[in-house]
């Protein structure tokens, strides 16, 4: 095994590669390392002047500068893909932080066993997951994926290693948990998968015309509804939407051959999502799922993630990218915060045709900058229209603000710092432990450095 002086001249001479966010928002220059190999991180990690501040970074799913460190290190940890045990009787995995959920998903599923929770991509990492503490449909019932993680081992760029887990060293996995990273290398994680009888869902879609509906329908599928989630016409201010809500079906075990996902071909020249093309769409959307609403079965990938059946489906916002938008806001303002943000991007013009509305329950989550908490949360995507589009989120900001809710960092590029402090109020706790040897845009930007 070469010595570590050794392997960090190397690693100072790999050419800067340009490294974008899921938004494309912008294509600096990295010094990209790749990882492979576990027991080899808290060498490779260990702070280097010639190398700069690091990073980990995985699928770059995150759609805003969480995952960015332009002019910096990102140590790429998708090479760290290897499931190290599995327990076929408590459902325990133990496995290496560049695992893709997608893997575990399509390996364990036939198996019996399915991730607790997932986000609305299963292009992640698990390291990725922790990080950003990702949510899903199942908030409600079953809170954030961080709150179904064993352990995990996390090493910091001074070499110390730390075993953490909700019961041991409770205090360095509540601040990694959300800790966008900032706490230092996650190399592994024991996760506690769920039994499943198959992968199918017995599935209900019911369209609504206005937000008391959908408040209505939120509510009262709770309790006897795992999953739920809605897709709003955030160009009507009437709140017209379509929601949907699903079971696991406890019946169908067979497991089907997936199609091969399509690829978006080309970059064009402009946003296909513009103001010629966003009301016909929205249009034509709402009054198709309209037109098929009622029960059925389905195959959970396309219900829980759509998007993934169009490779690099980020293209279509052309050269400029596009920014994501999601807040969160206390339930006793929900619905007036939610129309008066409806309001705002109808009279803009500067719509989305991916607007994903739904609650989330009363489920803690157990980091320190977590994301959810109850309420309701509307996530939307924009194209860059620069200024235009920065006043209209500006708007947005404020009426965050006024009800005392919080956007997300993970899908965040842009939010003002005061916004972002007075929206997690454990910030001052997490900055305890913060590791100085790894940095991002999103750090820098809202924490200084």
């Amino acid at each position: 095994m070469p010595p570590l002086s050794s392997n960090l001249k190397k690693l100072s001479k790999i050419p800067m590669k340009p490294v974008s966010s899921w938004g494309r928002l912008s294509h600096e220059l990295h010094n990209a390392i790749p990882l492979n190999d576990r027991n080899r991180v808290a060498d490779l990690i260990q702070h280097n002047d010639s190398l700069g501040f690091g990073l980990a970074h995985g699928m770059g799913r995150s759609y805003g500068d969480v995952a960015l460190n332009p002019n910096g290190t990102l140590w790429l940890t998708t090479g760290l893909n290897h499931l190290i045990d599995f327990d076929v009787h408590s459902g325990l995995l133990r496995c290496e932080a560049g695992v893709l959920l997608r893997d575990i998903q399509r390996l364990f599923i036939p198996k019996g066993w399915t991730l607790p929770v997932t986000p609305g991509s299963q292009m992640v990492t698990v390291g990725g997951a922790i990080a950003n503490d990702v949510h899903g449909k199942n908030h409600h019932l079953l809170g954030t994926f961080g709150g179904h993680i064993q352990s995990l081992k996390l090493v910091r760029t001074d070499g110390m290693e730390i075993e953490c887990g909700p019961t041991h060293n409770p205090e360095w996995f509540a601040a990694t948990l959300g800790g966008l990273g900032l706490t230092g290398f996650i190399v592994e994680a024991v996760i506690q998968l769920r039994p499943i009888s198959g992968p199918w869902l017995d599935t209900e879609t019911i369209p609504y015309s206005n937000l008391s509906e959908f408040f209505e329908l939120a509510d009262s599928s709770e309790a006897d509804w795992e999953h739920t989630v809605s897709w709003i016409d955030c160009m009507s201010n009437k709140g017209q939407g379509i929601f949907m809500r699903a079971n696991p079906n406890k019946e169908l075990k067979d497991v089907p051959k997936m199609k091969a996902e399509k690829k978006m071909p080309f970059m064009p020249p402009i946003s296909l999502v513009n103001s010629l093309t966003l009301r016909p769409f929205n249009f034509a959307y709402y009054n198709l799922q309209k037109y098929k609403a009622g029960s059925s079965i389905a195959h959970y990938e396309p219900f829980f993630y759509p998007l993934d059946k169009l490779l690099e489906w980020n293209r279509m916002y052309g050269p400029k990218g596009f920014f994501q938008y999601q807040s969160v806001i206390p339930r006793n303002v929900g619905q007036d915060a939610t129309q008066a943000m409806l309001r705002e991007i109808e009279r803009s013009g500067e719509g989305s045709f991916l607007a994903v509305l739904k609650t989330f329950g009363n489920k803690e989550s157990l980091g320190m900058l977590s994301f959810p908490e109850p309420g309701v949360t509307l996530a939307l995507d924009f194209p860059n229209h620069e200024s235009r589009t920065h006043k209209l989120l500006a708007r947005l900001d404020a009426i965050v603000k006024e009800a005392k809710g919080r956007i997300y960092a993970a899908k965040d590029a842009r939010m003002p710092r005061e916004l972002f402090e007075a929206g997690y109020p454990k910030l001052n706790e997490f900055l305890k432990y913060r590791d100085a040897g790894i940095s991002s845009s999103l750090s820098r930007r809202l924490l200084g450095s």
